[in-house]
């Protein structure tokens, strides 16, 4: 069986689809589906499309090397996993699994705050490099106090999310009646039979699966009081002395995820923040928000180079991942794609997706004649006229 998997999952395309085939729909279209019309979801992966390459074979790569040092740490690619929420609904304990994925490829993982597993747990994995990820709350006392407990954890680098002051507008989730938190009826649980892998995997798991980082010691609350209680400590009212307070608090990399505009890009560099993330949150939030390769070039520019830009959104191939620097990204976030690894065969399946990256970028960095990624630049694009 897992050599089946291995052969028929031969890019991330097929192991979406083989992802689809296991999960439940409503699942499924969780991790796959974005806000609204999508069309902000689509854009991110099309736009790869309209980069075109202009190789320079002779450039004397027989031996290409991915590593590269960010934030202090030696990377063996320019492919990390990002944050992704309820990663132990895929596959149980799907978050570690992960993160162990990660650790063995030599790259780093990022810890969502709806993760299912606390910060402290996945840090007892010993994965690293770790990167935890936290917003601004109402209750700024709560966002103080997760910056404090990774601290105490070990964590890496703190990714402050910006894009996510109000929730999306998921509409896969409203047609398949799936809700954060997922509630399974006795209905439900007959039709997601069909689906028996996934079912027998998970059915021991549903009394246990929580929002990890979000339970109060002592407090008996379940998934839905706890999802209720997220939902409300967002705030549409943060500002950059929200910003300033996390950057005092935490004495690590701090990294802005889902700066888009060039002024914000700029205003982050100004206010001490060490990396920020392209991102729009997978088309998930703001439906009609450009694409991340489209704004990439704009925060590059703003940043001039004086700390590292990467992108998250729409990475599906390594090719993808060689045009993203050669706009002047540092490395590229993995988000769906490590879900659908997950899903397929848990720290296997994660392990595999990265390989995948891993040799499709060798291949294409061999093609342009680039032997290490100081060798990718702007001169590999072709530019119309």
């Amino acid at each position: 069986m897992a050599t089946d998997w291995r052969r028929r999952g031969y890019n991330v395309a097929a192991m979406r689809a083989l992802a689809r085939d296991m999960l439940p729909r409503p699942v499924f279209d969780f991790a796959d589906g974005g806000a609204e019309d999508e069309l902000t979801l689509r854009r991110n992966e099309e736009v790869f499309g309209s980069v075109m390459l202009l190789p320079r074979p002779l450039g004397g790569a027989a031996v290409r090397d991915q590593s590269l040092t960010l934030l202090g740490r030696r990377l063996s690619m320019p492919v990390l996993l990002g944050p992704t929420g309820l990663g132990g609904l895929f596959w149980p304990d799907g978050e570690r699994a992960a993160a162990r994925a990660a650790t063995k490829a030599g790259t780093a993982y990022c810890l969502s705050h709806g993760s299912v597993c606390t910060l402290e747990q996945l840090a007892e994995t010993g994965a690293a490099p770790r990167w935890m990820q936290v917003f601004i709350y109402r209750d700024r006392a709560f966002t103080r106090e997760l910056t404090e407990r990774a601290q105490a954890a070990g964590y890496d680098a703190l990714v402050l999310t910006i894009d996510n002051q109000l929730l999306g507008n998921r509409e896969r989730d409203l047609r398949n009646g799936f809700a954060i938190p997922p509630r399974f009826s006795p209905l439900d649980l007959a039709g997601m039979a069909l689906k028996l892998p996934w079912l027998l995997r998970m059915r021991p798991e549903f009394p246990r699966l929580t929002f990890g980082n979000y339970v109060r010691p002592g407090k008996p609350e379940n998934l839905q009081t706890l999802a209720g209680r997220m939902s409300q400590l967002l705030d549409p009212a943060m500002t950059w002395a929200d910003v300033d307070e996390v950057r005092r608090i935490w004495t690590g990399p701090l990294v802005l995820k889902g700066a888009m505009h060039p002024a914000e890009a700029a205003e982050a560099v100004a206010r001490g923040v060490d990396a920020l993330i392209v991102s729009n949150h997978g088309g998930r939030q703001l439906d009609g928000a450009a694409s991340s390769l489209e704004a990439l070039p704009g925060v590059v520019a703003a940043v001039g180079g004086r700390i590292p830009v990467l992108l998250d959104g729409g990475v599906r191939r390594g090719v993808d991942v060689l045009k993203a620097l050669c706009l002047g990204a540092t490395a590229c976030l993995l988000g769906r794609p490590a879900l659908w690894g997950v899903a397929v065969a848990g720290q296997d399946g994660v392990e595999h997706i990265l390989d995948i990256f891993r040799r499709e970028l060798d291949r294409a960095m061999g093609l342009c004649g680039a032997a290490s990624l100081a060798d990718i630049g702007p001169d590999l694009l072709y530019r119309p006229g």
